[in-house]
């Protein structure tokens, strides 16, 4: 699709990855973005329309799908990581893959569900998934994210099959570190977020369905057919 003169929604769009998006996305020429938060007072940007928008409530959702009415292309980037799920068997595991899984499986799903129809009547449009290296992978300090971000992966492959005969395209879009306050304790080499939106737009404009934007997440995908699989 092409993003320029569309109008875009982009969620958890008050901070880090997500402000990223909103800022490319009007140096890009967009014609409307909806930058989307749940406190949307903390999205002070001339010229954007600031969405109040917690993604785990229907009511928030049901409201942003009335008011962005003319969006073709949603970019559900809103996630978090749980310090309580770094290990799958310690205490509050359990509940920290709850709160994940709510927030990064099923609040994109339900904006999916609300926006498919908007995005048919616009033209068929595109969303846009922020996932992880960690889609294909657990890793010992995030193995709750990482039950999330697989569980992601599915999901969004389960939409490309589903939103293709209405002409909506799906694209998943995989990193491993970004510079942002979510890995600000990762001692390892880290992608700008303004490269890793301009990678991802681009894919979105190429009609790619995945988006690997660092050598991270291009071994960990090759790896996946490898003798020994790297998810082992």
């Amino acid at each position: 699709m092409q993003i320029k003169d569309s109008a875009v929604l982009v969620t958890g769009a008050n901070r880090g990855l997500g402000l990223a998006f909103v800022h490319a996305l009007i140096a890009g020429g967009v014609r409307k973005v909806y930058a989307a938060a749940r406190n949307p007072k903390n999205i002070q940007i001339p010229g954007v329309i600031a969405v109040r928008l917690d993604i785990n409530s229907a009511a928030d959702i049901a409201a942003a799908a009335e008011q962005c009415g003319d969006v073709s292309l949603l970019i559900n980037n809103a996630g978090i990581l749980d310090a309580q799920g770094a290990l799958l068997l310690q205490p509050g595991s359990v509940e920290a893959a709850q709160r994940e899984f709510q927030t990064n499986v099923l609040g994109p799903l339900q904006l999916s569900q609300a926006f498919a129809p908007i995005l048919a009547r616009n033209g068929g449009g595109a969303i846009l998934n922020v996932l992880s290296a960690l889609s294909w992978v657990s890793m010992p300090g995030a193995a709750t994210y990482s039950m999330s971000k697989a569980a992601a992966w599915s999901m969004t492959n389960g939409l490309r099959h589903e939103l293709q005969g209405q002409g909506t395209q799906v694209t998943g879009l995989h990193v491993g570190y970004i510079d942002t306050d979510m890995a600000r304790d990762v001692n390892s080499e880290k992608m700008p977020p303004t490269e890793v939106v301009r990678q991802a737009l681009e894919g979105v404009e190429a009609g790619q369905p995945e988006v690997l934007v660092d050598i991270i997440s291009r071994q960990v995908r090759a790896g996946l057919s490898a003798d020994q699989a790297v998810y082992f």
